[in-house]
């Protein structure tokens, strides 16, 4: 992904408007990843349902908002970078938003599949933003941020 270095002295928790902290997107995937595990162990249920419904919204905070903006990033924020100190450098928060979008739309079919009773369609959905979402948390690879970057070069041709 494109990164945008940003040495920061500050000890400031605010990133600069459009610029987030990689620490914090590989959190929030971590949490992603936790709450549709435990989705998808209790699949299909009225608790499979209601955290698709959760992940739903923090999807669309993030989407709607910047990732900056999720409930996440402020437990992330509050909590875990004053802890870390600065980031060494930032992040351009287009494409974490866009795989905010991503995940939102297949949130929104896991959603639509569980409260349906097409379970199996609820549950593949997840594990495709649960697929995403470890990547992102285990090895730093965001599959939305470089889907953003490859649109991004196709529409410059």
């Amino acid at each position: 992904m494109s990164t945008l270095a940003r040495p920061t002295g500050s000890s400031r928790p605010a990133a600069p408007s459009g610029q987030v902290d990689p620490r914090g997107q590989r959190f929030s995937a971590t949490v992603t990843a936790v709450v549709l595990v435990v989705a998808l162990v209790a699949s299909p249920s009225t608790l499979s349902t209601v955290l698709v419904a959760v992940q739903l919204a923090v999807f669309a905070s993030g989407s709607l908002l910047g990732p900056a903006r999720t409930p996440y990033a402020l437990v992330f924020r509050t909590l875990v970078r004053p802890r870390l100190g600065p980031p060494a450098e930032l992040e351009d928060a287009r494409p974490p938003r866009f795989a905010q979008t991503v995940g939102l739309a297949f949130a929104a079919v896991s959603l639509a599949g569980f409260l349906t009773g097409a379970a199996v369609v609820g549950a593949v959905a997840a594990g495709l933003a649960l697929a995403a979402a470890f990547l992102n948390a285990a090895f730093g690879y965001c599959l939305g941020c470089e889907m953003y970057l490859i649109g991004r070069r196709a529409l410059a041709r």
